[in-house]
């Protein structure tokens, strides 16, 4: 009997499936990777399973990243299993190739990446030996109910419908790779060109974002602190004291975003007017209006990450890490990675009983006073219809972040506070608005034959609405401003006078910055282009954190508290996508130029292969541009250091490679002095070649590259070349290891032992960037142990070596960076005694024993 194979992104969703269907179409058949009916069978992947990339001769090693390779524009992608989902790729791949499947259904989620996914698991199953020739149709949900999951398969779409959608999908992953690979490569090549290898990554949504920073803190260093005043007054009415503050009620903006209505920029003025207004009574006059305010939408994941930054500092990657596992372990929030900020038209029901849940006076903890909020919801009818709240227009792949009806246990302290604030958020928009009395107060001073105006304001929460569900309770009339009759005439009881000065604008945080990149459609003039990019911005939500993690792992920022700070290797990639009039990559229009063409190529308007010949003609002028500069420097915006030059006491100065000695005046070619400014792929931030050049050392200093590629740690100094008579950068890897490598006896005297060598018995010392055997330095080495104090960006601390050399292994280290991929990983280094070496040691996977196996064991046993 033939059957259709479903594939689902998840497996929840492919679960959703099999329960909806089942009263329809029969009991389904649960087996290690998917469901059976006699009509269907029910799969999922977990996410991509394949992934493009260039055929072999095209996949230039990074050894060989020169203008000589590039550009890289494959005349097809090849696709090859993505490495952690290998067992799942294979076992929905034999479902696909069964004989008795006659039909495919695309039933990813609703939008392009879910399109994706569908469509590069079936072409990766039809690339293997037996062509498919199977029908292909797509399940459209944007609601998980069971009724809405039934209404979607009697309306299946057809793969003609979605070819447009499926075109654009591949598209938007290929232009990625190729202006990624291709920017990538030929900028580290441009900047390895005097040696050494100097990684320089730049990627669509990359680099845009952290033009955003780097901008950010352009003005910050630009900015010129202007000096500025302020009056304030109190005064003294029948029923007590308010204070006012002097305002021009003439006030107009400009183009001075420093302008205010209430800032006076001539200290003269400001004394003119305050000694005016000593002393003298004031007529009052003031305005009460009734305000409202309603409750903040439900969360999408970039509002929960900027929200969760701002309140418990948590990084954009924790909250999504969180979220996931509030999903996935504890299953008590919907699918997290989702842009829609609204709920399907048919979920009242659902949210209905989700308020039950959360009634429900068992109620762990915290949450036992949420509970009296869902209560009273509940009875006051508050869960009603709304287009605030229910808009299918509104509702993308997913819907908004809420809870499931799963009550929640056992949560982790953090885990709690994310539960809570998405809780908090969900009850809120039911409640009615918060209803204020917001009174603005004018005092007017009549001196000197002019007139002066003070304002105050009040506002009074008269009724709290969904403030109550956030502890807010209404507030007496006169909580923050006392009463005046109208035309009251009041004292003025003193004068002062406040001199401040501008400030510059903020550095980003992960919350302004993820709302930066969530709109960063506003920073675009083209009309068409912005339109595009209203519902996108740079990233989507589930990429949004991993593109900053990213930049971090890269060196382009670094984290400051909970500022993001860009570091000189940023600075320098714009001065060179500038100097070589390629910013085009660094702005947010080349996401909102793609998104307008995709768009059109989702409507049949244009063709993929126009599309592709575009990006691979983009890709081929960034290329060109690197490869046919041929100027010493870059132009661009560059320092002149405090620190004078170690040799002739000259002004040295910055350009794009190096800092150079440029004479007594700034303006001659100077005394020759000049060290690089990216030793062994390390870019030297300001302050560091400041320190070093007074010093003439500095370190021990992370993030250096072998020209093989490999980081290590090492100090500079300043060696002076006698016959040169000039001043030189060296890597110091210290006195000691100069000692071994000449054979010289070394002292360890005047240091403790750390522990027994593994290898000899003998005593291990710290000694230069390692920890070694004391017999395997100095003259006549008779054992080789050796260690490093750093590895893979992780530091070995003295206890740590201490356990190492003690018990055979460290505690679990969490941050090792992989060469590799340049990801994070956790392992215990140990001693292999057969390698006779340090090395990884990883956590013992779970093994996991099929449910019926396990009881068969256990009856076994009983």
């Amino acid at each position: 009997m033939s059957k259709s194979l479903i594939i689902a992104e998840k497996p929840s969703v492919a679960q959703d499936i099999v329960r909806a269907l089942t009263p329809t179409a029969g009991k389904f058949e649960k087996a290690a990777d998917y469901f059976e009916n006699d009509r269907y069978v029910v799969t999922s992947a977990v996410g991509h399973l394949v992934e493009i990339k260039a055929p072999e001769e095209y996949d230039v090693k990074r050894g060989k990243w020169s203008f000589a390779h590039l550009p890289v524009v494959p005349p097809h992608f090849d696709l090859a299993p993505i490495d952690k989902a290998k067992t799942r790729l294979a076992a929905v791949v034999k479902l696909v190739k069964r004989k008795d499947v006659t039909e495919l259904i695309n039933a990813c989620d609703a939008g392009r990446e879910g399109e994706l996914i569908f469509r590069l698991i079936v072409q990766y199953a039809d690339n293997l030996k037996t062509p498919l020739n199977k029908p292909v149709r797509r399940l459209w949900l944007q609601s998980m109910t069971p009724q809405a999951i039934r209404d979607g398969f009697e309306k299946l779409r057809s793969d003609e419908q979605m070819r447009g959608l499926a075109d654009a999908a591949r598209s938007r992953s290929e232009a990625d790779w190729l202006v990624g690979i291709n920017g990538t490569r030929a900028m580290t090549a441009f900047n390895s060109r005097d040696g050494g290898f100097f990684l320089t990554t730049v990627g669509r949504v990359q680099t845009p974002t952290l033009s955003i920073v780097v901008e950010r803190e352009e003005k910050i260093r630009k900015h010129i602190a202007r000096n500025y005043w302020e009056i304030k007054a109190d005064f003294g009415a029948a029923a007590g004291e308010y204070e006012g503050k002097w305002f021009d009620p003439n006030f107009k903006k400009n183009d001075d975003a420093d302008r205010r209505a209430d800032r006076l920029w001539s200290e003269a003025e400001a004394q003119g007017i305050a000694a005016a207004v000593k002393g003298q009574p004031g007529v009052v006059t003031e305005e009460a209006k009734p305000s409202t305010q309603a409750s903040p939408l439900l969360y999408d994941l970039t509002t929960l990450q900027r929200e969760a930054n701002s309140r418990f500092g948590f990084s954009a990657k924790t909250t999504l890490s969180l979220a996931q596992a509030l999903y996935e372990k504890h299953k008590v929030l919907t699918y997290p990675r989702t842009d829609s900020r609204a709920l399907p038209e048919d979920y009242l029901g659902t949210v209905k009983q989700t308020f039950e849940m959360l009634a429900h006076e068992d109620m762990p903890g915290p949450l036992k006073e949420l509970s009296q909020h869902a209560s009273k919801a509940l009875k006051a009818g508050y869960v009603k219809p709304s287009k605030r709240v229910f808009d299918n227009a509104k509702v993308s792949d997913h819907f908004a972040i809420i809870p499931t009806l799963q009550a929640p246990k056992a949560l982790n302290e953090l885990e709690a506070k994310l539960y809570d604030l998405v809780v908090k958020r969900f009850l809120a928009v039911f409640y009615p608005s918060a209803e204020f009395m917001v009174t603005t107060r004018i005092t007017k001073v009549a001196a000197a034959g002019a007139q002066h105006h003070f304002q105050t304001n009040g506002k009074v929460l008269v009724n709290p609405g969904w403030l109550a569900v956030y502890g807010k309770e209404a507030q007496d009339e006169d909580a923050n401003l006392v009463a005046v009759q109208p035309g009251e005439s009041v004292s003025n009881e003193g004068v002062s006078l406040n001199a401040l000065a501008t400030k510059p604008p903020a550095r980003y945080t992960e919350a302004t910055l993820l709302s930066a990149m969530e709109g960063a459609g506003k920073l675009i003039d083209d009309e068409d282009f912005k339109a595009a990019m209203q519902e996108k911005g740079l990233g989507t939500p589930a990429t949004r954190a991993a593109t900053i993690e990213g930049l971090i792992l890269e060196k382009y920022m670094l984290r400051e508290g909970r500022e993001l700070v860009p570091t000189a290797k940023a600075f320098q990639l714009m001065t060179l996508l500038r100097g070589l009039d390629i910013e085009d990559l660094t702005k947010p229009e080349l996401t909102g130029n793609w998104e307008h063409q995709l768009a059109e190529m989702e409507h049949g308007r244009l063709s993929r292969d126009q599309f592709m010949k575009a990006i691979a003609g983009l890709a081929e002028r960034i290329v060109k541009k690197a490869k046919e500069y041929d100027r010493d420097t870059i132009p661009g915006d560059y320092a002149t250091l405090k620190a004078p030059c170690p040799n002739c006491g000259g002004v040295v100065k910055e350009n794009y490679r190096r800092f150079t000695c440029t004479g007594s005046a700034g303006a001659e070619e100077g005394c020759g002095f000049s060290i690089t400014k990216i030793p062994a792929g390390r870019s030297f931030e300001l302050h560091e070649v400041e320190q070093f050049l007074v010093d003439k050392k500095i370190g021990p200093l992370e993030g250096f590259r072998s020209k093989a590629g490999w980081p290590f740690t090492a100090e500079l100094k300043l060696a002076h070349d006698e016959v040169e008579s000039q001043w030189k950068l060296e890597f110091d890897f210290g006195e000691d290891a100069k000692q071994a490598e000449e054979g010289e006896a070394v002292d360890f005297s005047a240091q403790t032992t750390l522990g027994a060598c593994p290898k000899c018995g003998s005593s291990v010392f710290e000694h230069g960037s390692n920890y070694v055997c004391e017999k395997s330095v100095g003259p006549g080495p008779s054992c080789d142990f050796k260690t490093g104090k750093v590895i893979l960006t992780q530091p070995v601390d003295h206890t740590q070596l201490a356990k190492l050399l003690e018990t055979g292994k460290t505690d679990l280290l969490e941050n090792f960076v992989s060469n590799k991929t340049r990801r994070k990983f956790k392992a215990f280094l140990a001693f292999d005694k057969k390698e006779g070496k340090v090395s990884f040691e990883f956590e013992p996977r779970a093994a996991k024993v099929p449910a019926k196996k396990a009881a068969a064991k256990k009856a076994a046993k009983a």
